[in-house]
């Protein structure tokens, strides 16, 4: 991606933000040049990835392919003495056309809340032994209090206050209902470690390849410098 489409994701993202009223900690609004000056007392962040992130799943069609985040907490399963926090949160937004592909996460248990804006669109498999969506069984889906079971493949439809809790194993991918707008997502969870916890359905990537045609207006949470 070049980084003016990263500046202007993010730009878009905030816009989003301001619109629903949610406010955000004070190190999403750190410029380049301040984090320079960040020492150790914000390696919370650092090593936890928080803050802003985008992919494009390694594919370079993100009008299609990805979304924009951004982390607001986390603990470290790699860490666990220094980083005690079991949970994360984060904040999702996607465009109309954008899709998060087929995957599921062999540890992590995630509620997915539609924070605002459009529908979102949520299509869940069972998995089976040979971690492949299960495409006979019926799957069982946590809907807002609700537990109930629908044929493999279907698309769970979430308006603005509704949420789905994904449990480990189900597979699900999700994109926006057509006409209704982009999406402000929330994502409340266990510990967050893409590194280790993402089994997508195809091989694809997590983080974009970025192509320096304008300076950055956040650093992305790959990007901090060291602290001083």
């Amino acid at each position: 991606m070049k980084r003016s489409q990263i500046n202007a994701a993010l730009r878009e993202m905030e816009d989003m933000l301001r619109e629903y009223r949610f406010a955000l900690p004070d190190f999403c609004h750190f410029t380049p040049e301040q984090w320079q000056t960040k020492g150790h007392e914000y390696d919370e962040i650092r090593d936890n990835g928080l803050g802003w992130d985008i992919t494009d799943y390694g594919l370079g069609r993100f009008e299609e392919v990805g979304f924009s985040l951004i982390t607001l907490r986390n603990g470290n399963q790699h860490q666990p003495q220094k980083y005690p926090k079991p949970y994360a949160e984060k904040l999702l937004y996607l465009r109309e056309g954008q899709y998060s592909p087929m995957h599921f996460h062999w540890f992590k248990m995630e509620d997915i809340i539609n924070r605002g804006g459009g529908v979102v669109l949520i299509r869940v498999f069972a998995s089976d032994e040979q971690e492949q969506p299960d495409r006979s069984s019926p799957v069982t889906v946590h809907v807002d209090g609700r537990t109930f079971s629908v044929t493999p493949g279907t698309r769970i439809r979430l308006c603005p206050g509704q949420s789905i809790s994904i449990t480990p194993r189900l597979y699900h991918d999700f994109t926006v209902e057509a006409g209704t707008g982009p999406v402000l997502l929330g994502e409340v969870s266990q510990c967050n470690d893409d590194s280790t916890d993402n089994r997508f359905l195809e091989p694809v990537g997590r983080f974009p390849e970025i192509e320096e045609d304008e300076p950055p207006y956040r650093l992305l949470c790959t990007e901090y410098p060291d602290a001083p």
